[in-house]
Order: structure tokens, then C-alpha cells, then sequence
């Protein structure tokens, strides 16, 4: 095995340009969180924009993400970390339910504890998910799915509160990303109190058309290192800082890049669109 690029079934560790270690797939060569390293990239856009924290600081049920693409656990493990950072001023229980279909990543990752220090304090948590497919501690849970996510997010699940939707890109993974797998994530999101908030790391126009087809509104999202944008979908429009507005719709009907993932353009998804309650209650 290679001692600084070791591997496991399709995947294998990289050192990104950064000095970051990060999970590469060895089929379509992509890799988890490229542009400012998986750590770094986790906490801005999954764990600070929703401000996880003040969330956990506000006493309720038991928050609940839906962390679609476990991948090495860096989302989970940084929303894990931030939670338990709180201590005493955390309120609410957090509840994960990771779906993944492959752990070597997770595997690779804890076998070097170096370039991924920060998923040390929750080394045995992660462990024991492997083991048992279920970890709890401190008011913490987290549930592993493991299998295809296309087919997991047809069971029962508890409404989620947060998602953090991170599969591989559209190019890499379409499956994932259809209107159809879309919606499933839409109808698994809670509708009472505040709603709920989507995190992904696409600002492609057919991922943002998908999203709304799939009955989301849609913002824009935080930055990360080489994204000027990443996106943030709700399923309350008030949710959102920075929501698409009559610009964006403009832009998209001279878009080359109309259509949503995995589908084509027709009338009927134009008029679906442009029909979106998003532009009406702007």
C-alpha cells in the first residue's frame, strides 16, 4: 500500500495543494471538499451558515439532520463538535441519520489520524456507527443508513430540521440529484416552526432548478475557498438571506443550462418555473 497515497476499494487519501488530506474516488477522480479542505469547508458551510449553535442553545425536541453522504463523517463530525462545544448552554438534543452506501472513506480517514485530526475526539463514536450503525453520548445521536441513499430516503424517516447535502457532483453521481430524489429529501424535511434548511456545495443552475421543481425556494449560499457561491434551499422562503429573485430568473431563461438534472427542458417544466411561488411571493 501506498504509505501517503493509501486506498481502500475506490478510494484513496490525496494532499490537497493546501496541505490538507482529503478522500479522492479512484473511478471519476473526484475529491471530497476540494477547494479549502474538508474541515474548514464543513464548519462554514454546514455547520456555521445554519448557526448550528444558536439552534442547540434554543430548547425544543431534538434537532434533526439528515446528513445525505457520510463520505469520511466531516459534516457530521463537525456538527457533532460544534454541539458539544456548547456545553452546558446547548438545550436540544442532536439527532444525525448519515446516509451512505460505502465506508471505506470513513475507514481511510481514521486510519490517519493525522491529516484528519478532527475527527479524533469522535474517533469511537465513529467506530462504534461502523460497528452497529448506531452511536449515542451526551445528547448526542447519531444512525447510519448504510446502502444506496436513492433507496434509504424512501423509508420513514424523521423530519429533519437541517440537511447537509453533499453526494458526489451531478457529472460524478446524477442519481442523486433528480428532480425525483430531490423531492423525497424535500417531503423529509419538518414543516412546522421554523422549517427546515438545505446546505450543498452546487450553484449550477440546473441543481438550483432541480431544487425548485423538487419544491424548495432557493438562495444563494456561503462562499468556499474556489466557490464564490454554494447554495441554500428552505422550505420557508423567510428562511432565506439571499433568495434567487428576478434577476436570477431572468438570467436563467437565456441560461444554455436550463433544464434540471437528469431531465429535459420541456413547456411544461418552463411553466412549472416560472410558476414557482418563490417570484410570486417576491
Amino acid at each position: 500500500m501506498d504509505k501517503e497515497n493509501p486506498r481502500d476499494g475506490d478510494f484513496e487519501l490525496v494532499t490537497l495543494r493546501n496541505g490538507a488530506r482529503a478522500v479522492r474516488h479512484l473511478g471519476h477522480g473526484e475529491v471530497m471538499h476540494p477547494s479549502i479542505g474538508p474541515w474548514q469547508e464543513a464548519l462554514r458551510l454546514y455547520v456555521d451558515q445554519p448557526r448550528l449553535a444558536e439552534r442547540l442553545r434554543q430548547p425544543g425536541p431534538p434537532l434533526v439532520i439528515l446528513d445525505v453522504g457520510l463520505g469520511a463523517a466531516t459534516n457530521a463530525v463537525a456538527a457533532l463538535t460544534r454541539a458539544r462545544e456548547l456545553g452546558a448552554e446547548r438545550r436540544r438534543t442532536l439527532e444525525l441519520i448519515s446516509l451512505e452506501v460505502d465506508l471505506a472513506p470513513l475507514r481511510l480517514a481514521l486510519a490517519d489520524p493525522v491529516g484528519f485530526l478532527f475527527l479524533q475526539p469522535f474517533r469511537e463514536a465513529a467506530e462504534a456507527l461502523m460497528r452497529h450503525g448506531f452511536w449515542e453520548g451526551e445528547g448526542l445521536r447519531w444512525r447510519l443508513l448504510q446502502g444506496n441513499a436513492v433507496s434509504l430516503l424512501e423509508a420513514e424517516l424523521p423530519r429533519a430540521d437541517l440537511v447537509f447535502f453533499d453526494p458526489f457532483s451531478p457529472a460524478s453521481n446524477p442519481e442523486m440529484w433528480t428532480e425525483a430524489v430531490l423531492s423525497r429529501v424535500r417531503s423529509c424535511c419538518r414543516e412546522d416552526g421554523e422549517g427546515a434548511l438545505l446546505m450543498t456545495y452546487s450553484a449550477a443552475t440546473p441543481t438550483r432548478v432541480t431544487l425548485l421543481l423538487a419544491g424548495f425556494y432557493v438562495g444563494a449560499g456561503v462562499s468556499t475557498g474556489t466557490k464564490g457561491e454554494t447554495t441554500l434551499a428552505a422550505t420557508r422562503l423567510e428562511a432565506l438571506e439571499a433568495p434567487l429573485g428576478a434577476r436570477w430568473l431572468e438570467r436563467w431563461s437565456r441560461s444554455s443550462s436550463r433544464a434540471p438534472h437528469g431531465a429535459p427542458l420541456t413547456p411544461e417544466v418552463e411553466a412549472r418555473l416560472s410558476a414557482h411561488p418563490q417570484w410570486r411571493s417576491r
